[in-house]
């Protein structure tokens, strides 16, 4: 499931080398009472990190990582002129917005960061399309080879993973979907062990906050 914000309160920090311009975003955030500034030496603290960038590329990426190191760290782009970087490796180091700055507004800056801290993002059309594209080319020439989808559960996967979430046991299972019982034990272990899930109740959460079953 999405992350959510436990506060009325966004925890939001500005990395800005231009000093103007981090001076300008600041004066946004210190508009909405709702939002709350972290200083740069406690970026980790915060809930959103704004990282303004001239052309966003690799290097970008190694500078979110360096910037934070959170594994659910969250951060908003400000992008100057151009986009080069893999849109999908920038949504997995934690991009959850990106915003061009020929057409930034504060309106819009707020809206992305309250839209951002209820679990949401923002792509602007271009970047959506190209993820969509990347997310295409890996379901196809990557996962359906290998009989998965893009949550990484195959279908009979799913199938014996909605069961066990209703409360059936695995005998009836065995007989709705015409496997041995052995076979269930196995699809079962199989997705746990390639997901590192815990166990059964594990697996079918997983499921669950993958919007699957």
């Amino acid at each position: 499931m999405p992350q959510q914000v436990l506060t009325d309160t966004v925890r939001v920090a500005i990395h800005a080398p231009d000093a103007i311009v981090r001076a300008g975003l600041l004066s946004y955030l210190h508009n909405d009472r709702r939002i709350r500034e972290i200083p740069p030496d406690r970026l980790r603290e915060a809930d959103i990190i704004v990282v303004t960038v001239d052309v966003a590329d690799s290097s970008t990426l190694d500078l979110l990582r360096s910037l934070c190191d959170k594994p659910d760290a969250r951060f908003a782009l400000v992008v100057g002129k151009d986009w080069h970087a893999d849109v999908s490796a920038a949504v997995d180091r934690g991009v959850r917005a990106v915003l061009w700055r020929d057409s930034f507004s504060q309106a819009a800056f707020i809206r992305t960061l309250h839209t951002i801290a209820d679990g949401g993002g923002s792509l602007p059309p271009t970047l959506q399309g190209t993820l969509m594209e990347q997310v295409r080319w890996a379901q196809r020439e990557l996962l359906a080879p290998r009989g998965l989808t893009a949550s990484g559960i195959s279908p009979r996967e799913v199938d014996v993973l909605r069961l066990v979430a209703e409360g059936t046991e695995l005998a009836e299972i065995a007989t709705k979907l015409s496997y041995s019982e052995r076979t269930v034990k196995y699809i079962l272990y199989g997705v746990m062990k390639r997901l590192h899930l815990k166990n059964r109740a594990h697996a079918v959460s997983y499921a669950i906050r993958a919007g699957i079953i």
